[in-house]
């Protein structure tokens, strides 16, 4: 089997396709055949040694995946032949850059037809953190205005079909450029960050959905409602800033998305009635995966990464 691992931190040739043994599923585990595997920006903050969140090189990277089930002794849930995906283990190493990868039966669930495993693999991370940030601390629902920032991003993207769904009044930030995009997936007002300060162009929002941090969370204070929800999915919590939104009557949560198959389903659910898709920017061969993280280095991306195995 082969497996793409980090051998020493920096540098264009950190990540090396090497061979291993086959993995052996515990019992509630299966053996996946994976067919593609989503990128994700942490793991490039991993693999830069920003974010130690699985110890020191060499490791494999990776949490979403999509393929096939290749054993499936240890659970009831899933025979062979099943084609699933999700992003099992998480925040816990579950070294998915690979040609097989065990994982719990319960983080996966069944891969819709209408979804190939490239936009499967691309959806795990980014839609887990998209729903449990709307739906499960956002509460969103009909009639509320939600910004989502960065909304042609990884998260963003999702995150606007989402709150669509819910029947939200959606407003996201994106750079000119994108603004059909992100019309076409839903936005209903898009704000040109580059040209605009979005502090200046909305007020009176219920849900702020933030994905790019720094002063963007300091400053998304303004524009909320009062009673208003700021949930980040890139800010650690801060106590000062938490007690500042708190002051002004305001909720601010942080984020930290967790396996849940429950909530996958919701994203399949919202796939088959045609309210959600996710888009892949590119896709790279598995033996291309150090071009794919230069890419993925320079940001500003639209949708998703993949690889393909």
């Amino acid at each position: 089997m082969r497996v793409i691992t980090q051998e020493r931190l920096g540098g264009p040739e950190v990540l090396t396709v090497v061979d291993a043994p086959e993995p052996r599923p515990l019992p509630t585990e299966v053996l996946v055949r994976v067919r593609a595997i989503g990128l994700n920006p942490l793991e490039a903050r991993l693999r830069a040694g920003e974010f130690p969140l699985i110890g020191r090189p060499p490791f494999v990277l990776g949490w979403d995946i999509s393929g096939v089930v290749e054993d499936a002794a240890g659970t009831w849930r899933f025979r062979p032949g099943d084609e699933v995906f999700g992003m099992p283990l998480f925040p816990r190493a579950a070294g998915a850059y690979a040609e097989v990868v065990s994982a719990p039966a319960l983080h996966l669930v069944r891969k819709p037809a209408s979804l190939s495993h490239v936009e499967a693999s691309a959806l795990p991370v980014v839609g887990l953190t998209a729903w449990q940030g709307l739906v499960d601390l956002g509460g969103v629902g009909e009639g509320d205005r939600v910004l989502v920032h960065g909304g042609a991003g990884g998260v963003g993207h999702v995150a606007i079909q989402i709150a669509k769904a819910l029947g939200a009044h959606v407003i996201t930030t994106a750079r000119g450029s994108r603004r059909k995009f992100v019309e076409d997936l839903g936005a209903d007002e898009v704000i040109d960050y580059t040209a605009v300060d979005f502090t200046e162009a909305v007020r009176d929002v219920d849900v702020v959905l933030d994905t790019i941090g720094g002063d963007t969370v300091e400053r998304s204070l303004e524009v909320l409602r009062p009673g208003g929800h700021l949930v980040t999915a890139v800010a650690e919590e801060d106590a000062a800033l938490v007690a500042r939104y708190e002051a002004a009557g305001m909720r601010f949560s942080g984020i930290g998305v967790d396996p849940d198959p429950v909530a996958l389903r919701g994203l399949v659910d919202l796939v088959e009635q045609g309210r959600l898709r996710v888009h892949v920017q590119e896709t790279f061969p598995f033996e291309r995966v150090a071009d794919a993280h230069r890419l993925l280095d320079g940001g500003h991306l639209q949708g998703k990464l993949v690889l393909t195995v």
